[in-house]
């Protein structure tokens, strides 16, 4: 019972008949487990020491290094064989039939001929030279001899000493005796040591070259990141793009494809390069792969961009280096340089940089700008710093209304008109801005008739959250809507009639939306925009709202760009910027500029003029104070001009003032003593004589009243 449990059970029961008879039960131990076999213990730990990490870059490490040897004695070969043979040759000229390059596949043939040429009379030279080079020897030897001779009987007769006449013989042949005791002295080490440097010379080129398999590499250079482009590894990353058609072709150049490329050229934070495609391989299959040609280059999809240049097969391909395009560009100039004053019609505004690391400046000269993105981009702050730039030019007025409202704050005291917020009556208020505009560029218009010639100073009307405006649902009492995309929206027409007919008079639309749609960025709009740029958006469609078809299907991307991590970053299509030749578009990475330091330009911009009284709200109640309201207008500027002062009654009511013209103006101020008068050849109005007519009306009514 060894080993074996035993049990006592008494039985309680009262009305068993074997009450309180003690039970005893033996239960046997569970049986033991079995022993492992040695043979499975072994495997395991067989297992365990082939699957650990060490053990795997162990055997990585011995393979790598054993396939160098392989790899560079096979570069070797090749390279001698290339060195004494037309292969080289042989390989350009079917690379250029192959990419349909007639002109070079002819000058290769050419060059193959003359080597040939070369090589043959090289080689009948050499069935000439056993004979020529015996005869040589033995004119040599016979002239070394007989000089060995006379030197010995010139120094017999000097030393009077008849031996000296053999010692220069006797000294050249121990000469002789001598490098043979040093050659076999260093011929058993060299018999040694030969092979073993042989081997290290392959190593060495094939570890230069990297000549092994992927799993056999180092972990860094695996992966790739970060790995320098080559030519190799861009007609790698072709061939297994996807193409046949590119592919078949790669295969068949004799070079590898390497004649498809350009020069690789450091651009910026990167490199660029052009790829000529084979004949059959369409530029847009490329573009339409470039993700994967991203990845095949050991980058990520945003550190790719691929555009068409102007030679026909050709598509030119920008790599930045891995994790560049993280980094930050630096301040804007507008910070740095705090005397940079600004001009609208010659200067450039400093945007940001391109992919090259070049300055980014954008032209604003009579063009219309739109600028859209998705949320939380950087829309208001390209917007802005561009606004900011205009600002410091003291002959830049602005109206603006902020849709969203708080990021135009510094513009206080700077636009003529500023709007902010996003409620239904804001929009309605952006829309009386837009049409004084409106009336403004027609004035200017009708001045012109008369006064051909004249320069007007430039209006730029900005409206940040232009969506707002566009979907606002609310009807004037004429029953037309404030927003819409019909020929009865008041909002669209009045950009329409912007985009129309402003630039003739330096009345310029910028506009700023979010996510574009047909309902709240119509296509009329959109496209009367000269300046047209996207942030990061969701979908192609919408790049091509924003852009257009052509920067699109020339290589345009925003919907590639990475929302949340690419803020800033913006494809740009304008004749206002430089771009590439060839290329419809560029990507430009913007200055972001705190609204602390957007405070400060706005301030040095404050500085530059007079004086601006900034309307906040656009008052539409029906009974107006002409005289008090043309002196609000004026504010604290000493004088103004007539047209300014018609501008600015217009944009504070746009119901009571749009028609207003020089002759309502003179009109209303005719018998207070504040009438126009020329100053500098242009009909002003003085802001004390005005304010001396409202102190006299008001102690007139006083007086009446008492």
């Amino acid at each position: 019972m060894s080993g074996n449990v035993v049990h006592l059970h008494k039985n309680t029961d009262p009305i068993a008949d074997e009450a309180n008879v003690t039970t005893l039960t033996v239960v046997p131990d569970p049986a033991p487990p079995a022993p492992v076999p040695l043979w499975v213990r072994s495997g395991r730990a067989i297992k365990t020491a082939v699957t650990h990490e060490s053990t795997r870059t162990t055997a990585r490490a011995v393979a790598r290094h054993t396939l160098y040897v392989a790899g560079g004695a096979r570069i070797v070969a090749r390279r001698t064989w290339d060195g004494r043979t037309a292969a080289r040759y042989e390989r350009m000229l079917r690379s250029a039939e192959a990419a349909g390059n007639h002109e070079a596949a002819a000058e290769w043939e050419e060059r193959g001929q003359r080597y040939r040429e070369a090589r043959h009379r090289r080689r009948m030279d050499l069935l000439h030279s056993p004979l020529d080079a015996a005869k040589g020897a033995a004119v040599s030897a016979g002239m070394g001899v007989g000089g060995l001779v006379l030197l010995g009987i010139a120094m017999a007769i000097a030393t009077k000493d008849a031996s000296e006449v053999v010692t220069p013989l006797m000294a050249v042949i121990k000469f002789i005796n001598l490098l043979i005791t040093i050659v076999q002295v260093v011929w058993g080490p060299a018999i040694t040591l030969g092979p073993l440097l042989a081997l290290l010379a392959l190593w060495s080129v094939g570890a230069h070259q990297q000549a092994a398999p992927q799993w056999a590499l180092p972990a860094g250079v695996r992966n790739g990141e970060g790995e320098p482009i080559t030519p190799s590894i861009v007609v790698k990353a072709l061939r297994d793009l996807g193409v046949p058609a590119l592919r078949k072709a790669i295969t068949e150049m004799g070079d590898a494809g390497a004649s498809m490329l350009g020069p690789i050229t450091i651009a910026g934070c990167g490199v660029e390069v052009d790829v000529t495609l084979p004949s059959g391989v369409s530029t847009v299959e490329v573009q339409q792969r470039r993700r994967k040609l991203a990845e095949n280059l050991s980058r990520h999809e945003h550190e790719v961009f691929i555009t068409i240049p102007q030679a026909a097969r050709t598509v030119r391909l920008w790599v930045a280096d891995s994790g560049a395009l993280d980094e930050p560009i630096g301040p804007s100039p507008l910070v740095t340089d705090e005397t940079m004053t600004a001009n609208y019609k010659t200067g450039r505004a400093p945007w940001g940089q391109d992919l090259r690391g070049d300055a980014a400046a954008l032209s604003l000269y009579q063009r219309h700008l739109l600028i859209t993105g998705l949320s939380n981009q950087g829309k208001t702050a390209s917007l802005r710093s561009l606004a900011l730039w205009a600002a410091l030019d003291k002959t830049v007025e602005f109206r603006l209304a902020d849709l969203k409202g708080g990021d135009w704050v510094m513009f206080d005291g700077l636009a003529a008109v500023l709007i902010q917020g996003p409620t239904d009556d804001h929009a309605i208020q952006a829309t009386e801005m837009a049409e004084g505009v409106v009336d403004e560029m027609n004035r200017r218009i009708e001045a012109r008739q008369f006064e051909p010639g004249i320069e007007f100073p430039p209006l730029i009307c900005l409206v940040d959250e232009a969506q707002v405006a566009f979907m606002c649902p609310v009807k004037d009492e004429d029953g037309r809507p404030y927003g819409g995309s019909k020929a009865t929206s008041r909002y669209f027409m009045a950009v329409r009639k912007i985009h129309n007919q402003g630039r003739a008079v330096n009345v310029l639309m910028w506009q700023g939306t979010q996510d574009p749609t047909d309902q709240n960025l119509p296509k009329l709009v959109r496209e009367g925009a000269h300046t047209r740029a996207a942030l990061a958006l969701g979908t192609e469609s919408q790049a091509r709202m924003a852009l257009g078809d052509k920067a699109v299907d020339g290589g345009a991307a925003p919907n590639l760009l990475r929302p949340g991590l690419d803020q800033g970053t913006l494809v740009v299509a304008s004749s206002g910027i430089d771009i590439p030749k060839g290329q419809s578009s560029i990507t430009v990475r913007t200055h972001y500029l705190s609204d602390d330091e957007a405070q400060v330009i706005a301030d040095r911009a404050k500085g530059l003029r007079s004086g601006v009284t900034t309307l906040r709200v656009i008052e539409r109640s029906e009974a107006r104070d002409p005289l008090a309201d043309i002196a609000q207008v004026i504010g604290d500027a000493a004088r103004m001009r007539t047209k300014d002062v018609l501008a600015r009654l217009a944009a504070l009511d746009a119901d009571s003032y749009g028609g207003w013209s020089f002759l309502n103006l003179t009109g209303v101020l005719d018998g207070t003593g504040a009438e126009p008068y020329k100053s500098d050849g242009k009909m002003t109005i003085a802001r004390d004589r005005i304010v001396r007519a409202l102190a006299d009306r008001d102690e007139m009514g006083s007086a009446s009243a008492s």
